[in-house]
């Protein structure tokens, strides 16, 4: 059953691009071109993408779970670090000259558009780059043994617990 609404879920996205027009680069580029023929109706879209997550957000973590799922996954990280800054204008910079971002990409590529199957390439590619290179580091990372920070401290607590323990018994044992 979670294939099928996964299936379903993506094939509405895949409709919802085409029908606004994210599939095509023109359409992108005419939204980015703010200082030229800017055409403001992706603005709409996102606007609107927006407005429906703002609303239905709230409500759906209401819930004690998901409905095909065992637990919700929210990030729960909210700092801003030089990899996402650094990634997010590799991104921007990516959609400004080309016109695709990943799933659009994909809907044309399904769709038979040339230029989704060089940018899915290229996007393929980059992320094999990154997987060679910071997903080695993020491999080790998660390999190194963990130190849980509640049971270190619960160790030294009770370490000096027993430290004072002794001190004290060594005391009395010297004045007895």
């Amino acid at each position: 059953m979670p294939g099928v609404v996964a299936f379903v879920a993506g094939l509405v996205f895949a409709l919802g691009l085409g029908i606004a027009g994210m599939t095509l680069p023109r359409k992108v580029l005419g939204f980015l071109d703010v200082t030229g023929d800017w055409d403001p109706t992706l603005a709409f879209v996102m606007g609107g993408a927006v407005a429906v997550y703002a609303l239905a957000s709230p409500l759906i973590l209401r819930r004690p779970r998901p409905l095909l799922a065992p637990r919700f996954a929210v990030p729960t990280r909210r700092d801003l670090d030089a990899r996402l800054v650094v990634g997010a204008a590799v991104f921007g910079i990516g959609w400004g000259l080309v016109g695709f971002c990943p799933g659009p990409a994909l809907v044309a590529l399904g769709a038979g558009v040339p230029q989704a199957a060089i940018f899915s390439a290229a996007m393929l590619a980059g992320m094999g780059a990154y997987e060679l290179t910071l997903g080695a580091e993020r491999s080790q990372r998660a390999a190194a043994p963990r130190v849980d920070a509640g049971a270190a401290a619960a160790r030294v607590d009770a370490g000096a617990a027993a430290a004072r323990v002794d001190a004290v018994t060594a005391g009395a044992g010297a004045d007895g």
